[in-house]
């Protein structure tokens, strides 16, 4: 392969286009330009957003290399890129394209924490020395390597510092205050606990009651930062195919074979996969530890008023709802705001209506809104909130990660190195601590899906009622 490799590219604004990626028969997603035939996939914000990127074939012949990574977003594409980094040879193979699912259909928020396990939650669950060295790992470590690969690489992907809590009872200002001591507990100070007045100054909304100013967190281009550490991995020698299903993973004496539909990739040395509710069936575990459910994302047209004047230090805010808002300003003035988490897939109309219900909530003083982008996007959610790392293989290592449970941009990069440096012996320690977290087993979790979530939201809604000043979050 050349080393005529292209970076991903920001464009000023965005180019409303049909969409290079196929979708599962799942997600979707909408655009408000009548120039994209109503037959076609429209792109989703953030590939509107960028300048056409390298399109690369899909495995043909029998291969052979190293390492094979299945799936080619955030994880697989920094383990892709911190093996190669190492010398290692490795093959990237994805389904569909680089960054065509959950990497490049997220939030692009970057807040401390592994999946829903924050501070307070390694506290309970391990000693003092294994809290800290997890939370660093997933705070400090996690914001500065994305930092560090987009100067080594040169990567422009709209990174900006900062994040916000916002407090909608008064109530979780005591569990806000308790988090942010177990971080400082913890050796990690970045945190800075404000009233209603003082975070007025931050977000001009009246909902609040105060929050939690996080000034390690920020925001981040998700699909920029993908394709920009696929990039990584190219300029190293790495090879990527994308449109290549992995239908087997089958380890036998000499290596791991990886059945495709043109060929077979043998692996001699190992494999990772990057495991999604596509994917899980190559698991070779018979452990459910996780069901899938639904979240949705909006970019409003270009605003009236000046997105400064909404947030004025540019911070990307979720708040302490049970159906969290979350939301940033984009380029060219406009508002990226999602919520909900749904176990059957809503469709577009309900959620355009739910979206700008739920900006008009929060700013008020927006005029004239209508909305540009809307889609959906499929994640997994284990039952304790924390990402289930695994380890397993007769002789070669096997490696899967999943159960985001809707966060971990940055986490999942840092992971990715953890893999490769377990993989060539550099730090087994961190994977290794990983691994050690116990997930429950959910049998028929995944059947069962549509049905559990919305009784689990109910009975957490009857909870937060009982309970308004205790955070509870879906």
């Amino acid at each position: 392969m050349s080393n005529n490799f292209l970076r991903p590219e920001l464009l000023g604004d965005v180019e409303f286009k049909t969409s290079d990626n196929s979708l599962n028969s799942k997600d979707w997603n909408w655009v408000s330009s009548p120039e994209i035939d109503p037959n076609e996939v429209p792109a989703n914000y953030y590939e509107s957003s960028l300048a056409p990127w390298h399109t690369f074939g899909s495995v043909e012949t029998d291969l052979e290399c190293d390492v094979v990574v299945i799936g080619a977003g955030l994880l697989g594409t920094s383990t892709a890129l911190h093996l190669a980094e190492h010398g290692v040879d490795t093959i990237l193979i994805d389904k569909d394209r680089v960054g065509s699912a959950a990497s490049g259909r997220n939030g692009g928020q970057l807040t401390p924490g592994l999946a829903r396990w924050e501070a307070a939650d390694m506290i309970k669950q391990f000693s003092y020395e294994e809290a800290k060295k997890l939370w660093h790992f997933t705070s400090v470590e996690s914001m500065q390597l994305i930092d560090d690969l987009a100067s080594r690489y040169a990567l422009n992907i709209d990174r900006k510092q900062g994040h916000i809590t916002a407090a909608v009872h008064a109530g979780h200002m005591l569990g806000l205050g308790e988090g942010s001591d177990a971080r400082k507990y913890l050796g990690e100070d970045h945190t800075q606990l404000v009233g209603k007045h003082e975070l007025y100054d931050y977000i001009k909304s009246d909902n609040y009651f105060g929050g939690v100013i996080d000034h390690l967190g920020g925001h981040v281009h998700p699909l920029a930062l993908t394709r920009g550490l696929a990039y990584g991995f190219l300029t190293h020698g790495g090879r990527i195919f994308e449109n290549t299903c992995a239908l087997s993973v089958d380890e036998q004496a000499d290596g791991v074979y990886i059945k495709t539909e043109q060929g077979v990739i043998k692996a001699k040395k190992g494999v990772v996969l990057a495991v999604h509710s596509s994917t899980f069936e190559l698991l070779k575990e018979n452990r459910q530890t996780t069901i899938p459910f639904y979240t949705y994302v909006g970019v409003t047209a270009p605003l009236d008023i000046d997105t400064k004047e909404l947030l004025p230090y540019d911070h990307p805010v979720y708040d302490t709802q049970l159906q969290i808002d979350y939301y940033r300003s984009v380029s060219k003035n406009r508002l990226l705001f999602g919520g909900q988490g749904t176990g059957t897939c809503w469709g577009k109309d309900q959620i355009l209506s739910y979206l700008q219900d739920r900006i008009g909530h929060v700013f008020p003083q927006i005029q004239n809104l209508s909305m540009d982008f809307a889609w959906s996007g499929t994640t997994d959610l284990t039952v304790n909130g924390a990402t289930d790392n695994r380890k397993s293989g007769d002789q070669f290592p096997i490696y899967a990660v999943h159960g985001w449970s809707g966060h971990g941009v940055a986490q999942t990069v840092r992971i990715g190195k953890a893999i490769a440096e377990d993989f060539v012996g550099k730090n087994t320690a961190d994977f290794s601590m990983l691994t050690q977290i116990q997930h429950t087993n959910i049998p028929f979790g995944r059947t069962f899906a549509p049905v559990a979530i919305p009784m689990a939201k109910c009975l957490l809604t009857i909870q937060a009622a009982i309970q308004p000043g205790k955070i509870l979050s879906f």
